[in-house]
């Protein structure tokens, strides 16, 4: 997914302030907890974008959601409301999210399945790639039935596709030009 330069812009700016200020790890968690509640809650993301809506009641209405915060994280979710950017507010969270990992040297990792995988199983997928850093990663597992069997393993901008669809339809592609 891109991430557009404000999104980029406010992390960068977000991530050097709370790495001065010695709170980077309090911060990445209220981010996450920002891209999960925004990400689960569609009433929530419809009343950001709503343009109808003054800022004033956006930002008293995010602000007693992110009660709990930080001061830090709320003067940024405040900041990103008054200057009109609040349809971006998951995207720097999740942006700042990706620098601090990167700076702890996470990857990233997807891993697609028709069905639930044992954790044994998804140990083997990962350990077999020897492109992971099995110390330190963040594993997202998605369940998608319509892949019909195998896995699609996706870490940073290289993928595995071991799919049972994707082998049928090049088995499908050999058949057409034979």
């Amino acid at each position: 997914m891109l991430t557009s330069k404000v999104a980029k812009r406010y992390a960068q700016g977000l991530l050097d302030f709370t790495q001065e200020s010695g709170n980077t790890e309090a911060v990445f968690g209220e981010m996450k907890d920002i891209v999960k509640i925004m990400s689960s809650s569609k009433e929530l993301n419809q009343f950001v974008n709503t343009p109808i809506i003054d800022s004033r009641k956006k930002e008293a209405i995010a602000l007693e959601i992110f009660k709990d915060f930080s001061p830090v994280s709320k003067n940024i979710i405040r900041l990103v409301i008054k200057q009109g950017r609040e349809a971006q507010l998951k995207n720097i969270a999740q942006e700042f999210i990706n620098k601090v990992e990167d700076i702890k040297g996470t990857q990233r990792i997807t891993l697609v399945s028709a069905t639930a995988l044992s954790k044994d199983n998804i140990q083997k997928i990962i350990a077999d790639s020897k492109m992971v850093n099995v110390s330190n990663y963040d594993l997202e597992t998605i369940i998608k039935p319509e892949i019909l069997g195998g896995y699609i393993l996706r870490i940073g901008d290289q993928q595995i596709d071991a799919s049972v669809r994707t082998k049928l339809g090049n088995i499908k592609k050999e058949f057409q030009l034979n």
